[in-house]
């Protein structure tokens, strides 16, 4: 591949990377539009070859900096499950329609998100019911594989569980983090979708990464703890509304 990117290319590119880093520090959702730009670029299963690097290095600076504000109990009960979905969808991966998965998925965070509102009546305890860890996470599992759409569904499973907001942060960063570890093998060796100049290139967005990382932290900084909870359902409806559209 040649890195003869257009002056909008470039762009494009360093904004999608400043918006993954943001993404992995607190401010979720956003990375829902990098995925329909890093599309325009490379493709539409191309680029999550390229997207999944950049992933995985904006976890690392999410990890590093809320990496004692994990909350272990709840990760270990979806895990299992997370990786079942993942090895489903990789199983399902060359027959499921991309298009109609991302509407399915959006519909059914939006129906999360309504339980989630609901969640305050004591008669409608969802984190406690024995369906509720599996489903979130064989969606969730399930979600990332096809299409890197898992952020919604997981912040629909931790608001459930009325984290504080570094708790929830530090939670999503593991999380996401084995994950996506756990899915590079099998996008590069299963999938042949991850090329050593995929790589190259968001080494050279790293800086950028950094910057929107760097920028997140600051911004969550800036809200109020009883506040981040609506901030992310908000900022999760509308990345539900981008999947559909």
């Amino acid at each position: 591949m040649s890195f003869d990117f257009t002056i909008l290319q470039w762009t494009i590119l360093i904004l999608s990377a400043m918006l993954i880093g943001m993404s992995k520090v607190g401010v979720p959702g956003v990375s829902l539009i990098v995925i329909p730009a890093l599309a325009m670029i490379f493709g539409g299963k191309p680029s999550t070859g390229v997207l999944l690097p950049m992933l995985i290095l904006a976890d690392i600076f999410g990890v590093t900096y809320y990496h004692r504000h994990a909350d272990w109990k709840n990760l270990i009960r979806m895990f299992p499950w997370a990786l079942g979905g993942l090895f489903l969808g990789v199983w399902i991966g060359d027959i499921v329609n991309e298009y109609w998965f991302k509407k399915i998925i959006s519909v059914l965070v939006f129906l999360s998100l309504g339980l989630m509102l609901r969640k305050r009546k004591e008669s409608l305890n969802y984190p406690n019911r024995w369906w509720f860890a599996p489903l979130m996470g064989i969606l969730g599992g399930f979600a990332t594989m096809m299409g890197n759409v898992a952020g919604p569904v997981f912040a629909i499973y931790l608001l459930a569980m009325d984290l504080p907001k570094s708790r929830f942060i530090g939670t999503t960063a593991w999380f996401f983090l084995v994950i996506n570890f756990t899915k590079f093998p099998l996008q590069m060796f299963v999938w042949n979708n991850i090329k050593v100049d995929y790589i190259l290139i968001n080494l050279l967005l790293l800086p950028a990464i950094g910057i929107g990382a760097y920028l997140g932290i600051h911004l969550v900084k800036r809200i109020p703890e009883q506040s981040y909870r609506t901030f992310v359902i908000l900022i999760t409806g509308v990345s539900a509304f981008l999947l559909l559209l």
